[in-house]
């Protein structure tokens, strides 16, 4: 995972999960898996007992990182959706951060949307004030029924709202979206609402990734017992074409090169759109896609 530090008495009673491109932050854990952890298709927290960790501690690791990355400019506090820890627990970790970080430029962790609604415009602003730069949110879906088939917490709207008033406080969303997510039958419907919700949104980074099935979880059962038809490699590149191709985004970076996807993407919005979409035709008519199974799996798999 590219962990730059982390504390030597930690019990590692949960795997540590961050984002690609935190990569080269200093992480630092507060929490224990995730508050909610009961979507479908997730198997990152599955069988990890939610828990905060005491103040001190995560204090007291925040001063040992400093020491040993005392030009550190980049904070990832961990685990799952930091955002919705207590006000006052979250701004003493902050607080502190700036303080033994002298060349802290900025903190980044994962939120959800019921998270960020539950801090208000007030605390938004503080938290950018103490450096708070990314959110991380899975929005996975613009599509309110497959959003509740999946058991996702929030509504599409209110992810939506959510983002909207994060970046309205000046803080950078970076949203992540399932491919695949509804199966074929759900492919249409998912990929259009998706792109709905998200130009609603505005976020300024999008990351597609493609569903996979995560062993252990409903969504892996729902796959390999036949009630949920999964994507081709075709259609998850159709899928991926027609989500693109739905987007009106001024001002957003997109990656859609993660390890799960068929092909890697990128580019920005909305300069790159018509490249992409090219790119993503021209693949389609190559023959080169298996049409009747996922494909290849990635090797975490």
């Amino acid at each position: 995972m590219g962990i730059r530090w982390m504390p030597i008495d930690d019990d590692e009673r949960a795997p540590l999960f961050r984002p690609p491109g935190e990569a080269g932050s200093v992480i630092v854990r507060v929490a224990y898996g995730c508050p909610w952890n009961r979507c479908t298709f997730c198997g990152m927290y599955k069988g990890v007992r939610y828990g905060v960790r005491a103040l001190e501690d995560v204090l007291r690791d925040l001063r040992a990182a400093a020491r040993d990355e005392a030009d550190a400019q980049r904070l990832f506090l961990a685990d799952g959706d930091v955002m919705a820890l207590p006000w006052p627990y979250l701004e003493a970790v902050l607080r502190e951060a700036c303080v033994v970080f002298p060349r802290l430029a900025r903190i980044s962790l994962y939120a959800n949307g019921r998270s960020i609604q539950e801090k208000g415009d007030e605390v938004l602003a503080q938290m950018r004030a103490l450096k708070v730069h990314t959110l991380y949110m899975g929005l996975e879906s613009g599509d309110e029924e497959l959003l509740r088939a999946v058991s996702k917490r929030e509504t599409a709207g209110e992810m939506a709202d959510a983002c909207r008033r994060a970046q309205a406080a000046g803080l950078r969303m970076s949203v992540m979206v399932l491919l695949g997510l509804g199966g074929r039958a759900g492919s249409a419907r998912h990929a259009a609402r998706t792109a709905e919700a998200l130009n609603q949104m505005q976020p300024r980074l999008l990351s597609v990734l493609r569903c996979m099935p995560i062993p252990g979880t409903a969504w892996h059962t729902a796959v390999t017992g036949g009630a949920l038809d999964e994507l081709s490699e075709a259609d998850a590149v159709a899928e991926l074409r027609a989500l693109i191709g739905g987007l009106e985004l001024p001002r957003t970076v997109f990656r859609a090169n993660h390890v799960s996807n068929v092909v890697p993407l990128e580019g920005r919005f909305p300069h790159d759109k018509a490249r992409m979409l090219a790119e993503l035709d021209a693949l389609l008519r190559s023959g080169r896609l298996e049409t009747r199974g996922p494909g290849r799996r990635p090797l975490f798999l």
